[in-house]
């Protein structure tokens, strides 16, 4: 295995349910080979290591009353035991995985050349085996059962710092977990916290609920782990462990949850069959007037009607970037569909725009805020945007206002003025040749401009510009170009949210 952690990892925790017994042992890897190799997922199978001789308080050995360490003393393999089981998990075509609980067991794991290291809730914040620990270049999986959010924090923070692969697991340490006490938001709440982790889920309900399982796929958890075991006449299951059978529920349900939810990393392409249903339904364009060859087509000429027909294009297709002119005569009532009419989307154009002011913004070194809305105005049109046009980003716009003004090279912003607005140009990036009432002045980086209300200004620039424009509010109805063109163009602008990738 690479140094990464397999996506859809589904982790099968043996702890001590080997039960001391290595034929026991090897047993149980074998029955859960024959279950995992029906499904299409990674399987890891997991031990628990302790060094009991060191583990152990000296003044504790032996004491039966204490429930833990008689547990751990009953079931103590040797090195040679883990090994064999180790090659057994592999032979079933397992990734090898154990949680060490002392400093002495993750020297095992490294000398067992093992794939993953887990971390147990109860250790989550050992801080001399997590020192330890991270000196592997295994990847880690971390269980948050009973952390407070500054440990998550911390924890999340020192793995990430030392540029560790790690997961963290959403854990309930009851066993078995009622439903009540699941908090399956919880991977919710990771993810928001922690975008940059993987979230992964360490389940301890009982082993014969399968619905768990599926919310967790839902909320987008990609690990999974449970405690397994095999009941024997002479080693009975614990509350918590899973049996074969139950193990195979589980993961069938975990399937049927994953093909319900689908793709969920990327926006999945067009379906056919779902874009013709869904056309079939859409208003179809039709003329209101009889339409000569050669014209072009505007709102006021065409009408939205159902149903559509046949290839004909719909009330979907129309838009202030596209624009419609007849290729042959259209009579009133016709349908508008390829045979008559040519297409011409602009679309384009607008996100070759975005791109080209994506490629200058990170030339110039500007920092932009990634909620910042992007305006394009295109004052003559699309098609004479490169010569006359602005690009504005707000990122203020209170009792006071903050734009990033981007002049792209060889554009020109017409003459305007504004009634209420005071704003000040601090030019950041490049030049510009700035007039205010037809006096034109050089404006270079650090020139910082106020242009009082009621001042005509204009500016181009030939290399292009990044300028801070801090303002007065801004009010969309305060802007007065002294060209009654461009105020008769109602649709000069294009204003974008998602923008920045």
């Amino acid at each position: 295995m690479t140094n990464k952690i397999p996506e859809n990892l589904f982790v099968l925790e043996m702890a001590n349910n080997h039960m001391g017994d290595i034929e026991h042992g090897i047993q149980v890897i074998r029955e859960f080979g024959a279950v995992c190799r029906k499904y299409p997922f990674k399987f890891a199978f997991k031990m628990q290591y302790r060094d009991l001789d060191t583990f152990i308080h000296p003044s504790m050995k032996g004491r039966d009353d204490i429930k833990y360490i008689k547990r751990f003393s009953d079931t103590r393999l040797s090195r040679a035991d883990f090994d064999r089981l180790v090659a057994e998990m592999r032979e079933q075509g397992f990734l090898t995985m154990s949680t060490p609980f002392d400093e002495t067991s993750v020297a095992v794991i490294e000398s067992q050349n093992l794939d993953i290291i887990k971390i147990a809730s109860c250790a989550f914040t050992d801080w001399s085996l997590l020192e330890t620990v991270v000196q592997s270049s295994k990847p880690i999986i971390a269980s948050t059962a009973g952390a407070s959010l500054a440990d998550i924090d911390r924890v999340v923070s020192f793995l990430a710092h030392r540029d560790k692969e790690f997961a963290i697991m959403h854990c309930v340490g009851e066993y078995p977990t009622p439903d009540d006490r699941m908090h399956l938001s919880q991977i919710d709440f990771l993810q928001r916290r922690y975008p940059n982790v993987r979230i992964g889920f360490s389940t301890h309900e009982d082993p014969s609920h399968t619905d768990i399982v599926k919310i967790a796929v839902a909320k987008g958890a990609s690990i999974f782990e449970k405690h397994v075991g095999v009941a024997t006449d002479k080693y009975p299951l614990n509350a918590y462990s899973a049996s074969p059978a139950q193990v195979d529920a589980w993961l069938s349900a975990a399937q049927a949850a994953m093909t319900l939810c689908g793709v969920g990393a990327t926006r999945l392409p067009v379906n056919p069959s779902e874009a013709a249903s869904l056309r079939s339904l859409q208003r179809g364009i039709f003329v209101n007037r009889p339409v000569a060859k050669g014209e072009r087509l505007e709102r006021e000429d065409v009408y939205f009607a159902f149903p559509p027909q046949d290839g004909q294009y719909t009330a979907n297709d129309w838009s202030k970037y596209v624009d419609f002119s007849a290729t042959a005569d259209i009579a009133k009532d016709e349908a508008v569909q390829p045979n008559n009419t040519q297409q011409f989307d602009h679309h384009q154009q607008v996100w070759n725009i975005v791109q080209r002011v994506n490629v200058f913004l990170k030339k110039s070194g500007a920092i932009v805020p990634g909620s910042a809305d992007l305006e394009i105005s295109h004052h003559y049109g699309l098609n004479k945007f490169d010569e006359v046009g602005l690009t504005m980003l707000t990122v203020v716009n209170r009792g006071y206002c903050k734009k990033l003004l981007v002049t792209l090279p060889g554009q020109s912003h017409p003459e305007q003025y504004h009634n209420q607005k005071e704003e000040s140009f601090h030019v950041l990036y490049g030049e510009i040749l700035l007039e205010l009432n037809g006096e034109p002045r050089v404006c270079r980086p650090g020139d910082v401009i106020t242009v009082e209300p009621g001042v005509r200004h204009a500016f181009r620039s030939d290399v292009g510009a990044v300028i801070e424009e801090i303002s007065s509010t801004h009010f969309k109805d305060d802007s007065f170009y002294t060209d009654p063109a461009i105020t008769a163009n109602k649709q000069r602008k294009t204003l974008l949210t998602y923008w920045m990738d």
